[in-house]
């Protein structure tokens, strides 16, 4: 059994990597075993295999960690940006006090637990590092401490203690906010965070129902439709739509004698033409009362329909409606077009006969490809949903996010900053609501997007877990139980507190939105993950972003607090 534990040491020291990916496969493994009504989730469930695969003495370059985690909240700040931006304003204010409630009761509840059970001030301050997962105040505390000219050896062991106090309660911490802020915070609210961001969701684009990329409706507002014709006989092409004043049909194959004929707009429609009608579907409806029998198919009327966006660049089209632009084109151009959405800075915007369009819009259009493809040159150009990243641009951001979190502020002698992935997150959300103007840059596909999130964000958790698991397990071991606890409750206590405040005072009313903010008022990072993770879009990432970003510097504040206080 020795000789196979020295085996396994041995080539997890040599190869680290094997190490990263064995404790993700089986975490994400766990992450979905059923305990009752509870699941682990694969971040959580790979922060616990990462600890167990630790004991047998592995290490990874906290490079690796940083970018992991660089690459994961840029890739958040990039699909939440537009979002982001408009979402600023006095309706950021209920994160702005939520944040500050979880930073004063976390720092009450550090110095109340160091004062019941007569810890030190490094101890005091390594328990809120861990217990708050927030490493800067071990930077902050300590600067606290030397600045207290101690002695050598007094100042030596409180810093040492800082470390062990962190060591002890970082993995606890990192589990115990997904514990709260996922399973604890769906039980509290009653509703799950997957049907409020779906909520959330379909709100934000004027209430519609949200279809994803493997979804249709049952009942879609397009239909095609073959008739044989009877009473519309002797109605030509161009004026077919006059016969029934609704909104406009089209006829997009005509069958005669058992060939298919050109359809011309003068061309005149006869008794037993095989017609397909694409349209409305209460144009096409009514149309069908009246046209003669449908028939369920017809050889040789097969005709490709598709649904591009298209970018508006054309300057004669702008702050103009759609009843407006339908006049000036000519019917030719018109033909078998259908305006089935418009985007505006990424957001969707009715499009009614009476919606503007501006240049930079979005207009998705519905139609045969050869109607399509030629409004696409009047109007603009088409947006392509290509299947590759933009690797200069998203380059770029990255370069520009890690450089921000390299900036140092000072207040006073405290040192704030953003550290690499503030820096990052906020390069993310620049760069994603920068490309909201140039839809032709940037190119981010969602299934790369989730890639970075998914590897980035557990691969991060997995590397905290083999670099800290095998010490934290150690020292529990030498030091006892009681640090670990005390660090349970300074992880798990403020969460709570912070968590009935925004119900019942600040008012939080979706699951989906409150789990977000709730996980950036302590930089949460594997909870946020996990978060993401059912809500199964970006909903959570705007409140997160705020508190996160506030949490950055109202918990690194924390450390010489602590140190004063404790």
């Amino acid at each position: 059994m020795n000789a196979l534990h020295v085996f396994i040491q041995d080539l997890f020291k040599s190869m680290p990597e094997l190490a990263l990916f064995l404790s993700l496969a089986l975490g994400y493994f766990v992450g979905k075993i059923n305990f009752g009504k509870f699941q682990l989730g694969g971040v959580a469930g790979s922060l616990l295999m990462a600890v167990l695969v630790s004991q047998f003495g592995v290490h990874v370059d906290d490079t690796v960690k940083n970018m992991l985690f660089a690459l994961f909240i840029f890739a958040v700040g990039f699909t939440s940006g537009p979002m982001f931006f408009r979402s600023l304003g006095r309706q950021s204010l209920k994160e702005i006090i939520l944040s500050a409630v979880l930073a004063v009761s976390g720092l009450i509840t550090v110095v109340v637990c160091a004062r019941l059970f007569n810890l030190d001030k490094g101890l005091a301050a390594g328990i809120a590092a861990g217990g708050l997962t927030q490493s800067a105040i071990m930077g902050t505390a300590e600067s606290a401490i030397h600045s207290m000219q101690l002695g050598a050896e007094e100042t030596a062991r409180l810093v040492a203690n800082i470390s062990v106090g962190y060591g002890v309660t970082y993995i606890f911490g990192s589990f115990g906010a997904i514990l709260v802020c996922v399973n604890l915070l769906e039980k509290f609210m009653g509703r799950t965070i997957r049907d409020d961001a779906v909520a959330a969701e379909a709100q934000s684009h004027s209430g519609g129902l949200v279809v994803g990329d493997e979804q249709q409706l049952a009942v879609p507002a397009l239909v095609g439709r073959i008739f044989r014709v009877g009473p519309a006989a002797g109605q030509s092409v161009r004026d077919f739509k006059g016969l029934f004043g609704l909104p406009p049909v089209t006829i997009e194959r005509i069958k005669r004698n058992g060939a298919v004929i050109a359809v011309a707009p003068e061309a005149a429609l006869e008794a037993d033409d095989v017609i397909l009608l694409v349209g409305k579907r209460r144009s096409v409806l009514e149309a069908a009362k009246r046209l003669g029998p449908e028939r369920p198919g017809e050889p040789g009327m097969e005709v490709r329909i598709q649904t591009r966006d298209i970018v508006v660049t054309n300057d004669k089209l702008h702050d103009k409606t759609f009843a407006e632009i339908r006049e000036l084109a000519s019917p030719e151009m018109r033909h078998g077009l259908y305006v089935v959405g418009l985007k505006r800075e990424d957001r969707p915007v009715p499009a009614t006969l009476d919606a503007k369009v501006l240049r930079g819009d979005v207009i998705t259009l519905y139609g045969a490809e050869r109607d399509v493809r030629r409004a696409a040159s009047a109007i603009g150009y088409v947006l392509e949903a290509g299947t590759k990243t933009d690797f200069v641009y998203m380059g770029l951001g990255l370069v520009a996010g890690l450089l921000l979190g390299k900036i140092v502020v000072h207040a006073g002698s405290l040192p704030i900053t953003l550290g690499s992935g503030g820096g990052a997150l906020l390069s993310g959300l620049i760069f994603g609501r920068l490309r909201v103007n140039r839809p032709s840059m940037g190119a981010f596909p969602e299934g790369a997007s989730q890639l970075l999130k998914d590897l980035g964000l557990a691969g991060f958790v997995v590397v905290v877990g083999l670099n800290y698991g095998r010490e934290a397990v150690g020292t529990v071991a030498e030091h006892g139980v009681s640090i670990f606890l005390i660090g349970a409750v300074v992880t798990v206590l403020p969460l709570i507190l912070t968590m009935l405040v925004g119900r019942w005072i600040l008012r939080y009313d979706n699951t989906a939105v409150f789990a977000g903010a709730l996980a950036g008022t302590r930089s949460a990072n594997p909870a946020f993950g996990e978060i993401l993770n059912k809500a199964e879009n970006s909903v959570p990432t705007v409140p997160f972003a705020v508190t996160y970003a506030l949490a950055n510097v109202f918990l690194t504040l924390l450390g010489p607090l602590v140190v004063a206080l404790a």
